[in-house]
């Protein structure tokens, strides 16, 4: 067994990699950036190296700076976590030629299932289904064209080196293919460096099934069974459970097999996941699955698979890196019960997402009965990295329990001032729709209106707010959890709602509140169903105040990437300003009002705080 590991990653996953070597008794090293000095892993590793800047780029997708950690620490093995560096061959290859153990798949398999066009025409020489369409070497406009009308509409446009969701595009009649072209291999060529596509008939009513395959080095491969990752937001995954609601054993027979072959087919060692697609219009059937592609590496939403089979996945790679064979065989693997996982982020829903960062001044996650994380109370929430800041994951007997115990659990989640999805996720998950297993990769999208929590506090939130506030007047310093709190009296306490002048009266309801909360000062945090709602306590009687209706403030930190506008410009209402990157995302700031811009503080390249006012547009007459 190796006796040292480095992890070449960070968070949650380098926190999860860590919990399973420290049970084996391996030496751990964690890496970090500037931005990371501090973090979860660095304390929780047995050592730890800096390895450069806070960008990525600079740091944790460098991987000479890794290696030389490796080394300069003694590690025997590197594990890449997911991301960063995980699936890429030439790293994975300098550290086998370093005199590493890397844990995860050979340089060979990870390049064979790397380019998704070369890989569906090896799954096509195994005998794995896959979707129709065309993986040809003519790239010719013309030719394209010519195959997307064969194939029949609505087709998809995807990037032969793609991932993501970037470098795909949905074409829906002929007369756009060729706009849709040109836009999908642009971005494919900024990307990734290579422009060429493959075509994909668009299935109308899709599912995200994918299945857990695991090999080692003495020719044994398994699966772990499947797990349906239809709830996608930007394709990016929401919401994972497993198995697959609707499977019945003949289609998991098939599809399992499948995977099962695929791996087979590029020698696979390690864990990694066969990704298919379904067309569920009929339910899950056994000729409408198929191949789409295979990560090489272990997926953000392994703990519902060992949720249901009692394994641990990163014991199992750390045993095949090893040299050991696989710990069980196909038939000593079986599914009990119903696992899903929720993706926390560290996020706005009611600001169209918008990533949310700072420090966790108030951070309880519940009475989740897993939960994987990389931050504490106290730790900040980075901009320079993926905005996922814990995993939420519940089991039950079957999926009605798992659906309630995890609801039940976002419920309870208390997150300040670091804005969460939470309330988006739980409101996703009790949609009956959802809990009748009538779901596809659309499902988010069409709902989202729905889905997004109201901003506005109910009057449960106002009461509770009066009552946080007037516990402390009572002589608590901090109240937290008031279920039962009841007032003899009835006072009234003025709140103000965050910085929008949003003045209201409050009376403390009588009776039972599932409101919890807080106050510090003058500030009031109260936490309802997953959200955070903040108050100012207010004099009694009429206040003035608020923000102006023509402000714009930076939503998050970051650095501004472009200005469109100058002072004395008019501006539409909606009409971009500038542009704010932060958190791997640009996020356009928009005009208010329609009117005049009179204020800019913001020029391209220049770093920004959150709440900093970046220009003031003065409102026509009309707009006032």
């Amino acid at each position: 067994m190796i006796k040292s590991l480095l992890i070449a990653n960070r968070g949650e996953i380098a926190c999860r990699v860590i919990r399973t070597a420290r049970e084996l008794g391996i030496r751990t090293v964690a890496v970090y950036s500037d931005a990371d000095a501090g973090a979860l892993h660095v304390r929780q590793a047995d050592e730890a190296v800096h390895i450069g800047a806070s960008p990525a780029r600079e740091s944790y997708l460098v991987g000479e700076k890794i290696i030389a950690a490796a080394k300069a620490t003694r590690a025997q093995a590197i594990h890449p976590g997911y991301g960063f560096l995980s699936e890429n061959a030439d790293f994975a290859q300098a550290v086998l030629d370093a005199g590493l153990v890397w844990v995860g798949p050979k340089p060979d398999s990870i390049r064979a299932m790397g380019l998704k066009d070369a890989a569906k025409k090896l799954m096509q020489q195994a005998g794995v289904p896959t979707t129709p369409g065309y993986l040809g070497e003519d790239q010719s406009p013309a030719r394209l064209q010519q195959e997307a009308d064969a194939i029949g509409y609505p087709v998809l446009i995807k990037a032969v080196a793609g991932g993501g969701g970037k470098g795909m595009r949905k074409v829906d009649r002929p007369e756009d293919f060729a706009d849709a072209l040109e836009s999908c291999r642009r971005e494919a060529a900024s990307s990734f460096g290579n422009d060429q596509v493959l075509l994909e008939k668009y299935i109308l009513s899709p599912r995200h099934i994918e299945v857990q395959v695991f090999g080692d080095a003495h020719g044994h491969v398994v699966h772990l069974f499947e797990r349906d990752c239809s709830l996608q937001r930007r394709h990016q995954k929401v919401i994972e459970e497993a198995p697959a609601p609707g499977m019945d054993e003949e289609t998991r027979a098939a599809v399992c097999g499948a995977a099962v072959r695929a791996a087979q087919a590029v020698n696979y060692e390690g864990a990694g996941t066969i990704e298919f697609i379904a067309d569920a219009s009929e339910g899950l059937r056994a000729d409408r699955i198929w191949f789409m592609e295979m990560n090489t590496r272990l997926q953000v939403e392994h703990p519902v698979t060992e949720e249901i089979t009692g394994q641990d996945l990163v014991e199992w790679q750390l045993r095949v890196a090893s040299g050991e064979p696989l710990p069980l065989a196909q038939d000593e693997l079986a599914i009990d019960g119903h696992a899903i996982e929720a993706r926390l982020y560290a996020e706005d829903p009611a600001r169209g997402f918008l990533p949310s960062v700072g420090r966790l001044e108030h951070f309880d996650l519940g009475e989740a009965e897993r939960i994987e994380t990389g931050v504490e109370e106290g730790d900040t929430i980075s901009p320079f990295y993926d905005p996922m800041i814990a995993k939420l994951i519940a089991w039950g007997e079957d999926r009605d329990e798992a659906i309630d115990r995890l609801a039940e659990v976002l419920d309870g989640v208390e997150v300040w001032p670091v804005r969460t999805n939470a309330g988006f996720l739980s409101h996703a998950l009790l949609d009956e729709d959802f809990i009748d297993g009538i779901l596809d990769t659309g499902f988010i999208e069409r709902k989202l209106a729905r889905l997004v929590p109201e901003v506005e506090p109910g009057p449960e939130v106002l009461s509770g707010a009066a009552m946080v506030a007037l516990a402390q007047d009572e002589g608590d310093e901090r109240a937290v959890g008031l279920a039962g709190f009841r007032l003899n009296a009835e006072p009234r306490l003025s709140v103000a709602l965050g910085r929008e002048g949003h003045f209201v009266e409050a009376r403390p309801a009588g009776g039972p509140t599932d409101v919890s909360g807080f106050r510090d000062g003058e500030r009031v945090v109260v936490f309802r169903e997953g959200q955070a709602f903040e108050f100012m306590l207010a004099d009694r009687g009429s206040v003035e105040g608020g923000t102006a209706s023509g402000t714009v403030v930076a939503p998050m930190p970051g650095k501004v990437t472009s200005v469109e506008v100058t002072a004395g410009t008019r501006v539409a209402k909606g009409q971009r300003l500038l542009t704010l990157e932060a958190m791997k995302m640009e996020h356009g700031l928009v005009a208010p009002v329609d009117g005049t811009v009179t204020e800019l503080n913001a020029e391209a390249g220049q770093q920004v705080a959150v709440d900093a006012v970046l220009a003031r547009v003065e409102p026509d007459a009309a707009s006032a």
